[in-house]
């Protein structure tokens, strides 16, 4: 009997037999590799999108707000709107790097960097909407206690227009230090992986010199715990203060104690709404499928379906408020949402926000990568129609008949909202050629417990000691003898002899063979490979290039993009000249 019990693991977050090199080279390859087609055509749709909104907010400043669909009765609509929509999607980033961190779910390794990264650009998206809709923009700093000549500029302390500038400015700071404190270890490796020295400088700088030594994972551990803590508050004080604005007015509607936990469970509904939407692109256009596994939408999936349920039984507990508080105002604010002129858009929130989610009990469905896509964006386009009826259909009809109108967007209104979103796809996509989107040193924490191959080996009764060092990366299990797991490159394979001969054969008669082992990252066992190819010169390396890297390293099928990173052909050449 075995000395102690491991239980068998879940279904694997990570499946393919993956190593720990293979995590490092999947998780590199879209920001070191080039990108492709798809990302060209979706980074093209986004930026003439983000470019008609700059020409939309470039037509506001200059002409007033005026240009906008409002009026004396309905002074708030599309902008608040989606201020408060992005601002929603912008929970669930914090809400799965911080909270799920706290409780310890192995499931957010893979995808809270890509969360984090869509709250830090949906915040931005947020912030823009007050200070276009203050209609002087230049004088934002206003908002600041400035020192002047007519004493505080913070005439109104207590609105919560004000606590939303605490509030949302905070929440950023957090998250964005948080992001920026995960992608240490990622830096450090597109640091040392880095073939170009204008990249491994930049890198360099952003990786704050880590080093990878122990101190600097126990710093590294400590203060991501740290801002976990600080951020989880966070996740419920945000939005909490975000429904302020509405709850401590006296609008039919809006007053109402239950908006807190309602605006809380709503914005975690459209977050994982997004964060689905964003992942299932990114792990068709990255090649991520691996890390971005099907379990990983499922749970999301879930978490959706409850947050979702959560919303109906807000919905439903705000119409009995309405009936059992006998407030004509309130019964009427409810009855004319449903059956008023704008009937359209409150039956589309209900029929995307509570019906559509209910799919997700059916595991079919919520496995199905397609539907989980469709439902993501209907879920994000009922999120937004719940803020329209909230702000719209309570205010164009109030206490005063007379006052009565409706309210119609304009191409300005419509231009700055889908500029919002051209923005965040641009600075998103962005992100993915630029930082990896996937916590790698994170995921490499999972792998024994929760990747296919370990699953494999305990299955089959085997120990996962040694299993863990990658024979490619490791001189202790590399062997490239004469064994039979491990074989010696064949001379007569046609990919030897197109390297051999674009860089030269070598004749033992009249040259002399060189020691490799002076160029960095050459040792014995890496010269016996490159002797048996038919590579014994300086000379014959310094004649390599992209195409001949390329070559080599299909050959041996080991270190990839090693000659390349250290510029074995630069170094031969200097060889040569000594």
């Amino acid at each position: 009997m075995a000395s102690h019990y491991e239980a068998p693991i879940r279904r694997p977050l990570v499946t393919g037999e993956k190593s720990y090199h293979d995590v490092t080279v999947d998780v590199a390859r879209p920001v070191e590799g080039k990108a492709n087609k798809a990302w060209w055509i979706v980074f093209g749709i986004s930026l003439v999108a983000f470019l008609w909104g700059i020409g939309c907010i470039i037509y506001t400043v200059a002409t007033g707000i005026g240009v906008w669909g409002l009026n004396k009765t309905v002074n708030w609509a599309w902008d608040i709107t989606n201020f408060v929509w992005w601002v929603g999607i912008g929970h669930a980033g914090t809400l799965i790097s911080a909270v799920l961190l706290l409780f310890r779910q192995k499931w957010r390794m893979a995808i809270n960097r890509s969360a984090e990264a869509m709250t830090i650009f949906s915040v931005v998206q947020a912030g823009l909407f007050p200070i276009i809709h203050m209609g002087r923009p230049w004088l934002a700093y206003w908002v600041l206690p400035i020192p002047n000549q007519f004493g505080s500029l913070w005439v109104n302390f207590n609105s919560p227009l004000l606590w939303d500038v605490f509030a949302i400015s905070t929440y950023l700071s957090v998250s964005l230090v948080f992001w920026w404190t995960g992608l240490l270890p990622d830096f450090a490796m597109l640091r040392d992986r880095a073939v170009r020295p204008f990249q491994k400088k930049i890198y360099s700088l952003i990786s704050f010199g880590w080093s990878g030594r122990a101190k600097d994972w126990q710093r590294f551990e400590e203060v991501s715990l740290v801002l976990a803590g600080l951020a989880t508050p966070l996740v419920l004080s945000v939005h909490t203060i975000v429904s302020f604005d509405f709850a401590t007015s006296v609008i039919p509607g809006w007053h109402t104690t239950i908006f807190p936990p309602y605006f809380v469970a709503g914005a975690i509904f459209s977050g994982f709404a997004m964060v689905n939407t964003l992942l299932i692109i990114m792990r068709k256009v990255c090649n991520l499928e691996d890390y971005i596994t099907v379990q990983h939408i499922e749970l999301m999936n879930i978490v959706i379906m409850i947050t979702g349920s959560i919303v109906g039984v807000a919905y439903i507990t705000e119409l009995f408020i309405a009936w059992y508080s006998g407030v004509e105002y309130e019964q009427y604010a409810f009855l004319n949402r449903a059956t008023g002129p704008y009937w359209w858009a409150y039956w589309a929130m209900m029929t995307c926000n509570v019906f559509s989610p209910q799919f997700m009990w059916f595991k079919k469905l919520r496995t199905s990568i397609m539907f989980s896509f469709f439902i993501s964006i209907v879920v994000n386009i009922g999120m937004w129609f719940e803020r329209f009826v909230i702000i719209v259909t309570s205010l164009h009809r109030d206490y005063l008949p007379s006052s009565w109108t409706m309210f119609s967007p304009t191409f300005v209104d419509i231009g700055i909202f889908i500029g919002t979103i051209g923005f965040f796809f641009v600075l998103f996509l962005l992100y993915s050629r630029t930082f990896p989107v996937i916590a790698q040193a994170e995921v490499k924490t999972i792998l024994k417990s929760s990747g296919e191959r370990y699953k494999n080996i305990r299955e089959r009764g085997e120990s996962l000691v040694g299993t863990g060092a990658d024979p490619r990366t490791s001189n202790t299990n590399l062997e490239l003898t004469t064994s039979t797991e491990n074989p010696l490159p064949d001379v007569n394979d046609d990919k030897v002899n197109n390297l051999l001969g674009t860089i030269g054969t070598f004749d033992s008669s009249t040259e002399t063979a060189d020691d490799l082992k002076k160029i960095s990252g050459v040792g014995p066992k890496m010269e016996e490979v490159l002797n048996s190819i038919g590579i014994y010169t300086y000379l014959q390396v310094s004649k390599m290039t992209k195409t001949e890297y390329d070559l080599l390293d299909s050959i041996t099928g080991s270190f990839p993009g090693r000659a390349e990173r250290d510029d074995w052909a630069g170094q031969a050449k200097n060889l040569l000249n000594n």
